[in-house]
Formats: C-alpha cells, sequence, structure tokens
C-alpha cells in the first residue's frame, strides 16, 4: 500500500515552522510525525503541501493509496483501521478526516461519496505551535514505549546518580559520566552518538536524540526533547528543539519551540508565565492577531534559521519568524516576522543575499549543502512574509 501525509486543515496554524517543513516533519515525542508513521506502519511515506515544497516533499502517487492527515499521530488503534481501509472508506473524528481509501486523482477526492467510519478512541493531535511542547510528555512516553519495546538498554556507567533505572534506555554509542538521572516522572532517552557531559541533572521525560549533546552543569526539566545534532546548556523546561539547533549556554528556556537551524546566545531568558497570571495569547498567522493559548504557561516559538545574540530577552509568549536575528538590549515585541534584523530599538529587512550566506556556512558544518532546492523555498518564504515586515 502507498501512503501519503498531508497537511490538511492545521498547517496555517502550526506557522512559522510549516513555512520551511510539512506538518509531517514536526518532531515531538522522541520522534517526528512522520517518523513516527513510517514506524507504525513499517514503510516509507511521501507527502501533499505546499507547491513550493513539493521539490524537497515530493508526493508519490500510485493506483492506490491511503491518505493520512499527518496532524494526527499514530497509535495501535488507529493503525489498524487504517490497515483494515477499503476503497472509498474514510476514517473520521468528528469533522475532521483522518484517513482515506482512493484510487482516484488527488484532484478528483469527494470526501462526502465516501463511506464514512467513526473513530472514537484516545489520539493525540496537533493543532497549534503550542500544542508541540505541551503534549510532548505523552508523545514522548508513546515513543519511548515504542523504540524500547523488546530491546536492552546499554549499560548506565556508575559513575552516574540514577533514579528509576528501568525508565531510562541508552542508544549504543552514547555517553554518560557523572550526572544525575531522575526517570521518576517520565523517561529518559538517550540516543545514538549522544552525549550529556558532567555534572548535568535530568528529570525526565526526556530524549536527546543522536549525534546531541546537553553541556555541562545542564538543569533540564521534562517533558523536553532535543532533536539531532543539537548541542543544550543551562536551564531547560518543557520545550522541543526540532533539531541542528543550539541553545549551548546558561539562561533559562522554558515551554518553548525551537525549529532547525536556531541558535540561542549565551545568557538569553525567555519568560514563560505573564506577572499577573493571565493565559498567555500567542500571535496567530490566521488571523493576524494574538490568539488564545488557555495556557498559564507560555515562551517562546522560534522558526528555522533564526538566531539571538548574547543576553536576549523574550517576553511572554513570544514568536519569532524563519531567518530572523535578533540582538540588543531590551525586550523586542513579541511577533518578529521573518527576515528581520534589529531587536528592541527597531528592525529592519535581513535580506535573502546575506541571510544565505550564513545558511551555507551552518548548514555545511553539518556536511549539509544549501542547495537550489533550500534556496527556491528560502526565497519563498522571504516573498511570502513581507507583508508582515514594515521596514
Amino acid at each position: 500500500m502507498n501512503y501519503i501525509l498531508f497537511d490538511g486543515t492545521v498547517r496555517n496554524a502550526l506557522l512559522p515552522f510549516t513555512f520551511t517543513k510539512p506538518v509531517a516533519d514536526i518532531r515531538i515525542g522522541i520522534f517526528t510525525i512522520r517518523e513516527k508513521w513510517e514506524n507504525y506502519l513499517r514503510t516509507t511515506t511521501t507527502t501533499i503541501t505546499e507547491d513550493y515544497l513539493s521539490d524537497k516533499y515530493p508526493m508519490v502517487e500510485m493506483e492506490e493509496n491511503i491518505l493520512i492527515n499527518a496532524s494526527f499521530l499514530p497509535n495501535e488503534v488507529l493503525v489498524e483501521m487504517i490497515g483494515d481501509l477499503k476503497e472509498n472508506q474514510a476514517i473520521f473524528f468528528g469533522d475532521d478526516v483522518i484517513a482515506f481509501f482512493t484510487k482516484e486523482n488527488q484532484e478528483e477526492v469527494d470526501l462526502s461519496a465516501y463511506e464514512a467510519i467513526e473513530y472514537t478512541d484516545t489520539v493525540l493531535r496537533i493543532e497549534n505551535t503550542w500544542d508541540i511542547f505541551s503534549k510532548n510528555a505523552e508523545a514522548l512516553q508513546e515513543d519511548f514505549n515504542f523504540i524500547t519495546e523488546d530491546r536492552v538498554s546499554e549499560p548506565i556507567s556508575k559513575t552516574n546518580q540514577v533514579i528509576n533505572p528501568s525508565n531510562i534506555f541508552i542508544e549504543e554509542g552514547a555517553k554518560v559520566e557523572f550526572c544525575m538521572l531522575n526517570a521518576t516522572k517520565g523517561p529518559i532517552y538517550i540516543g545514538a552518538d549522544s552525549e550529556i557531559m558532567e555534572g548535568a541533572m535530568i528529570r525526565g521525560g526526556f530524549a536527546l536524540c543522536n549525534n546531541s549533546v546537553v553541556k555541562m552543569g545542564a538543569k533540564i526539566y521534562g517533558a523536553t526533547t532535543v532533536g539531532p545534532y543539537s548541542k543544550i546548556g543551562g536551564e531547560v523546561n518543557n520545550s522541543v528543539l526540532f533539531g541542528y539547533s543550539n541553545k549551548g549556554h546558561e539562561g533559562y528556556l522554558g515551554n518553548a519551540v525551537l525549529g532547525e537551524w536556531c541558535n540561542i546566545g549565551a545568557d538569553t531568558n525567555n519568560s514563560n508565565l505573564k506577572n499577573n497570571y493571565d493565559a498567555v495569547r500567542l500571535w496567530s498567522y490566521e488571523t493576524e492577531g494574538f490568539a488564545k493559548t488557555g495556557l498559564q504557561f507560555c515562551g517562546l516559538m522560534m522558526g528555522d534559521h533564526s538566531k539571538c545574540g548574547i543576553n536576549t530577552m523574550f517576553n511572554t509568549g513570544t514568536v519569532i519568524g524563519v531567518s530572523a536575528n535578533i540582538f540588543g538590549s531590551g525586550l523586542p515585541r513579541n511577533f518578529v516576522p521573518s527576515y528581520s534584523w534589529g531587536g528592541a530599538s527597531g528592525f529592519k529587512s535581513y535580506l535573502p543575499n546575506k541571510a544565505f550566506e550564513t545558511m551555507r556556512i551552518v548548514m555545511s558544518r553539518r556536511d549539509i549543502e544549501f542547495d537550489e532546492v533550500e534556496e527556491a523555498i528560502m526565497t519563498h518564504v522571504f516573498e511570502e512574509t513581507k507583508k508582515w515586515r514594515n521596514y
């Protein structure tokens, strides 16, 4: 069977992260949503997404296809139902389609003509940017159960102080010495060829993906995910780094999501609680206003390739677009459009030719090429986000 993941109706609610990737490639828990589906289905998937992303994330359509709404995370019940789908049948969760089986061309699909099957069990779904951190504990536990089933962890060095070692899993090549690991409140997963340096204090749930580093003396609270090829240090609480991003120094990051290729300067802090303890509002690209999150704790949302200088201070509920460069004293406003250069004293446009130079250097350090496909995507994002830059 050919499986295709599609963005669905939530794509715009997940900006700025979906400016540069499909919904399926958002990381939550240990894996990206795509990786979760491929693990359960035991096969590869392709994608229906925005046209300008399709060269990097193409769709492969065959005679028989099952299309899956990528905002839904898989579980055993749901995957079994999808496996039982017949032609012109669709699984619905309320008014939203989860998956459907079709032999038709995608432009010709009319779901109202399909036999509707109702899904009534529990399911994890990512509908807003803040869901990525607020639902991370549950997603991390499910991924931990999946990846560790019938497997034996690498031994935990006796130099570490450990609570609940049965809830800790270490992959081959990982290094963990002279650390405190407390897996009472959630699992701790330490990926292949990663390292937790001396003196780090980790409280699960926590996932350190492959080839990533926790710096010396770091204080990490669950539920936190550090994607592959990333560095993290200082104090971090309930945050998700997609991958290839660094917060390597002292400073606080809490209830936050960082995309790929981000860098947080030394002693940078984000607020995650308003002084009046009121619920946090967060910039919405859909309404071009501030949306109610219903959360008392909500910190920083930072899109791919954005960076900030040392001692940057972010207000509660700040949204940073793609390829922004923020520096200087004071608190920048709590919505910074993509390709912005500056800080509290003012911004100007970060022109693509300068931004692309940095992207090439940063990505080459990980042996990844900033090629014509990447440049086309980033150019499109620059043009699409002009309307939010008044400079």
